[in-house]
């Protein structure tokens, strides 16, 4: 066997292993479903890569209101407390029923 079969061997054989790694992780269906997209797209976009990249990653992220945001902390914060302070209360309460025995006393 010459170097040169040996050689185009372990390029086929890496080859083989790469295009198995792609199939295990999805990437050749995304890619496929995605070209597959294009391909059935009525008005094809001048920008094929910029569908591509769109597509593969779901879209542009939707927008954030970041004062929104921090409106919805502000006040998951302050039920946060609410709800604490309510499991304290509870908790002396429960004291008053049932209180803790106290280790080494029968």
């Amino acid at each position: 066997m010459s170097k040169f079969a040996t050689m185009s061997q372990k390029q086929e054989s890496k080859r083989e292993e790469f295009r198995h790694y792609l199939e295990k992780a999805g990437v050749l269906d995304a890619l496929t479903k995605v070209l597959v997209g294009l391909y059935e797209e009525p008005d094809q976009p001048t920008d094929a890569l910029e569908f591509v990249k769109r597509h593969l990653h779901g879209g542009p992220p939707e927008p954030v209101d970041i004062d929104t945001l921090k409106q919805q902390i502000q006040e998951l914060q302050q039920r946060n407390l609410q709800l604490e302070d309510e499991v304290s209360q509870l908790k002396s309460r429960l004291l008053k029923y049932e209180p803790i025995e106290q280790e080494g006393t029968s």
